[in-house]
């Protein structure tokens, strides 16, 4: 429960004001009525859900009696919604007890069950970072390290460095721990030199990903197989979920003159696929020609958000601070280049966006208007203490997801940026969007003041090919 509503509540003085508050509150208490059920259920293995104690109904009279009561108007019945809400937070039955998701195995706990056969007699250079742990939070590092099977030689980081809280140039370095070196490949080099690769006879990647075109990270891996071609050495990716989804597909291509290190290849903003399936896919259909193995998971399927791994959510990147964060990314992300904040240097980023010129409410209430299904736009005030807009108070929204099956985080990204142009046209800067979004035609959608339709580049040849060249890179069902 975000108590932070409550506050919101008691300081508005406008009871029209206070509705979208209770309705977004509503829906979340529908959505954990709809979550503790589903467990329950699972719990209770196909008993009759009465007797397993299932009724989180008790709300509805409730929040009826308070909406009366708002209507009506005055600080008592503003008073009487926030007291029922935590009184019906008190009386529902919390999941803790119910069965969690079985565990889905990472590659590295599964070359790790293989006591490490596919490595055997190699020496190893691991790309990784922080986020490269097994299932107990050993890292990938550490148990490369430690075994006899294989000799670890080099490791090398990606962006935001080994440890991955740095927001700029990684210089190479040494580990602490091991004493090998750590070859930055974000810094004078985004690639792994001939000379970094003497002594290795196998590359390894252990990273997490986002599932984003943008998140650099897989950019990273398909240079070190190029690379790895070059030098004719095996390549291993250890594969991790896929944080928000398999299924969806979203955002127009990238047209193929706008590959950078920002979008390898013409892929959707939203590609569906694990770091193991791209790494198939990159070394198909751009005929990288690396001798690629991918160690699969255990468990995972394609419709799993991370919160059905029952894994632990470590932070990717320094921003990267929730799975909601990372849902919304594809479409909030879009924005970066432009100068309105995603929420930088606040404790929300990707989940609010603003800027000093902009009003609120009525940035919220056209943003309403649009219709962009399972999100709410909760008007607000903040102030970054880093990047864009630095120490500057900035109007705009915090962004609540209320149905992930519905929310097209793409299609909300356009949204946000053809709203902003159309209440703020001298003020927003609309040409570096580009930069990400990487397709001429749903640009020049946006320049001229309305949202690209997603269904239409669905229908495009570049989006169909990719449709019918993934599925043979595809691995888990």
């Amino acid at each position: 429960m975000n108590f932070k509503y409550l506050t919101s509540i008691l300081e508005l003085d406008a009871t029209a004001d206070i509705i979208p508050y209770v309705n977004t509150i509503m829906q979340n208490l529908k959505n954990y009525e709809l979550i503790v059920n589903d467990m329950r259920t699972r719990a209770c293995r196909g008993q009759v859900p009465e007797k397993c104690g299932q009724n989180t109904r008790v709300y509805g009279p409730l929040t009826a009696l308070s909406v009366d009561r708002l209507r009506r108007g005055g600080k008592a019945g503003k008073l009487c919604i926030c007291l029922n809400i935590l009184f019906i937070f008190a009386l529902l039955p919390l999941p803790l007890s119910a069965q969690a998701p079985d565990r889905v195995l990472n590659g590295i706990d599964v070359l790790r069950e293989q006591n490490f056969k596919p490595l055997a007699g190699k020496r190893v250079g691991l790309i990784t970072n922080h986020t490269g742990l097994a299932a107990d939070g050993v890292s990938t590092i550490d148990l490369l390290f430690q075994t006899d099977v294989c000799k670890l030689t080099a490791l090398f980081s990606p962006e935001h460095g080994i440890r991955g809280t740095a927001d700029e140039k990684v210089d190479s370095s040494v580990d602490k721990a091991t004493s090998l070196p750590v070859y930055s490949l974000y810094g004078e080099t985004r690639r792994p030199t001939q000379e970094m690769l003497r002594g290795v006879d196998a590359l390894v990647f252990d990273i997490q990903d986002i599932g984003a075109r943008f998140y650099t990270y897989i950019t990273t891996m398909a240079y070190a197989m190029e690379e790895a071609a070059k030098a004719d050495i095996p390549f291993y990716v250890l594969d991790r979920p896929n944080p928000i989804g398999g299924v969806k597909i979203e955002g127009p291509m990238l047209d193929e003159d706008k590959t950078s290190f920002t979008g390898y290849m013409p892929l959707p903003v939203r590609h569906g696929m694990t770091v193991g399936e791209l790494a198939r896919y990159f070394n198909a259909e751009n005929r990288i020609g690396a001798k690629l193995e991918v160690i699969a998971m255990k468990g995972w399927r394609r419709a799993h958000i991370f919160w059905d791994t029952g894994q632990i959510w470590i932070n990717p990147s320094p921003n990267m601070r929730s799975v909601a964060a990372a849902i919304l990314y594809p479409g909030v992300c879009l924005l970066e280049q432009t100068n309105v904040s995603v929420g930088r240097g606040t404790e929300k980023p990707f989940e609010t966006v603003g800027a000093p010129w902009i009003q609120p409410d009525r940035f919220a209430g056209l943003l309403r208007e649009s219709g962009v299904p399972g999100i709410e736009f909760v008007p607000l005030y903040f102030t970054p203490n880093d990047s864009r807009h630095k120490d500057a108070r900035c109007g705009g929204v915090n962004m609540i997801i209320t149905d992930p099956e519905k929310l097209n985080s793409v299609s909300l990204g356009l949204t946000l940026i053809s709203v902003l142009r159309k209440l703020y046209p001298s003020e927003f800067t609309i040409d570096r969007v580009n930069d990400l979004l990487g397709n001429d035609e749903a640009m020049q959608i946006l320049k001229n003041g309305k949202t690209p339709v997603e269904g239409n580049w669905k229908k495009h040849p570049a989006f169909l090919n990719f449709i019918t060249a993934r599925q043979s890179a595809l691995i888990y069902d």
